[in-house]
């Protein structure tokens, strides 16, 4: 059984900006060549999810990862509050048409994850029901994998501390305001409650499995994030079609 309070949120001794921040431009060059020879490839798909509480750094992470790859082959999809149109469908229904096509590589910052979370906080939907979420999904995932989508998870794991000191920054920092919501204080006052939920989530729907990256540390996250797509990307063998 997976428990979060049992991963460290904060990086492993050993480990320092400077050199993360150095790892990093290496990890942009190669994934740089790598996604122009996943592109030409054409084998595979990537979904990519990213999963946290507010303040994780989704945004930043995306954009710190990504900034280095040609944003005609990087789509990215976020994934809030569902409209009124969206919630006279399936739950799933509007994800469907965000599945990346082959060469493509596409970045769920949120995802329908969301859509176990939040009922389930809200104890708006009945366990029976937020477990049929849950296998749906599991089927959904080994769907797009058995059809060369592969799927990365990653739950950027920050700490209650961290987010209460992130939350501050976002009301005195002028460039950060624009993101504080009322709702940032009262999912902080969950922190409890959401830490269940997403130890049900990572055991219930693990396969593929979560990357739970310690995110306390913005540099450590970073690099963490990069290193794994990079370490998967080399995985899969690619290489550029005969002429």
């Amino acid at each position: 059984m997976i428990k979060l309070k049992d991963f460290p949120t904060s990086p492993p001794d050993g480990f320092s900006k400077k050199e993360c921040n150095k790892e990093m431009k290496v990890f942009h060059k190669k994934l740089f060549e790598l996604q122009n020879v996943f592109y030409a490839d054409s084998r595979f798909a990537l979904l990519i999810v990213f999963q946290a509480l507010d303040t994780a750094g989704k945004d930043g992470s995306i954009r710190h990862v990504m900034l280095c790859m040609n944003p005609m082959g990087v789509h990215v999809n976020s994934f809030k509050q569902p409209s009124p149109e969206e919630l006279k469908h399936d739950f799933l229904w509007r994800i469907y048409p965000h599945f990346p096509a082959k060469g493509m590589m596409e970045v769920f910052n949120r995802s329908y994850y969301e859509d176990i979370l939040v009922p389930s906080i809200a104890k708006t939907h009945s366990e029976e029901h937020i477990s049929h979420r849950c296998g749906l999904i599991n089927l959904v995932e080994q769907h797009l994998e058995l059809g060369n989508i592969h799927v990365l998870k990653f739950f950027l794991h920050v700490s209650s501390e961290e987010q209460e000191k992130r939350i501050k920054e976002r009301l005195t920092q002028p460039h950060k305001r624009w993101k504080y919501s009322k709702n940032d204080k009262a999912a902080a006052n969950k922190w409890d409650d959401y830490m269940k939920v997403y130890d049900m989530i990572i055991n219930k729907c693990n396969s593929p499995g979560w990357h739970i990256i310690p995110a306390d540390k913005r540099w450590y996250r970073n690099y963490a994030v990069a290193k794994i797509l990079t370490k998967h990307l080399e995985s899969l063998h690619l290489k550029y079609p005969e002429s």
